[in-house]
């Protein structure tokens, strides 16, 4: 009997398997597929970011269904790929998920949003280093997994889309779960938001990269056992 698979689709701070250092041992019990979104390659040059298809990427990996997990910038394309292919997503777990476009008008996604469009008109003027200072002091998301050099991890930086770009819609009928750290507040009103579309939203106290802490990922397994015994 084929195990139920788990489609993982990073955010910026790390990529692939390495995104998810909690969550390897799930491999255990389940298919579990660590995605890396278009751009993020050890390798090939990055490029700018293509929400379609890493919407695509997500709906190529669940094959025949399964479950998908996604953090911050990654939270999109899961969605994206659950609109498209309902049939396909028996559950959805977004870890401290940025969906701008669905919260653009509420006053802390306005205020994130202005401090992006900020850095971005400066970038030019920024040396690779104060560039990648400020972009990652504007989530305090360390990053994972990764020894890259400066200069590659700032090139992917300046090369990425706001989610305030990418075409969003609620996904009636997939159960989902929102997973926060409870430390900033834009996290918060899209888990917020979401909530009151029918999401079930946990906020912890454990800081960011909620996914990593051990209630985090003893919610997120939970949450996924449940709704495939479930389906």
């Amino acid at each position: 009997m084929s195990k139920t698979r788990i489609v993982f689709v990073h955010g910026v701070d790390g990529y692939g398997a390495a995104a998810w250092p909690a969550q390897h041992r799930l491999a255990g019990s389940y298919d579990c597929l660590f995605l890396k979104r278009k751009g993020f390659d050890a390798v090939d040059p990055p490029v700018a970011t293509d929400f379609a298809a890493d919407a695509e990427s997500v709906v190529e990996a669940l094959g025949s269904g399964g479950h998908v997990v996604a953090h911050a910038q990654g939270a999109p394309a899961a969605m994206m790929a659950a609109v498209e292919r309902p049939d396909l997503v028996a559950s959805l777990v977004l870890v401290e998920p940025l969906l701008a476009s669905l919260t653009a008008e509420l006053p802390a996604t306005a205020a994130y949003s202005q401090r992006v469009d900020e850095l971005y008109a400066r970038a030019p003027e920024l040396d690779d280093a104060r560039f990648l200072r400020e972009f990652n002091a504007l989530l305090a998301s360390p990053a994972v997994g990764t020894q890259e050099p400066e200069a590659r991890r700032a090139a992917r930086a300046r090369l990425q889309r706001p989610t305030a770009e990418a075409p969003l819609h609620i996904i009636p009928g997939v159960p989902t779960m929102v997973l926060t750290g409870g430390w900033e507040p834009l996290y918060e009103e899209v888990a917020g938001f979401l909530a009151s579309t029918g999401a079930h939203h946990t906020a912890l106290r454990s800081g960011p990269r909620p996914q990593d802490s051990p209630e985090g990922a003893r919610l997120i397994e939970a949450f996924i056992g449940k709704s495939a015994q479930a389906g």
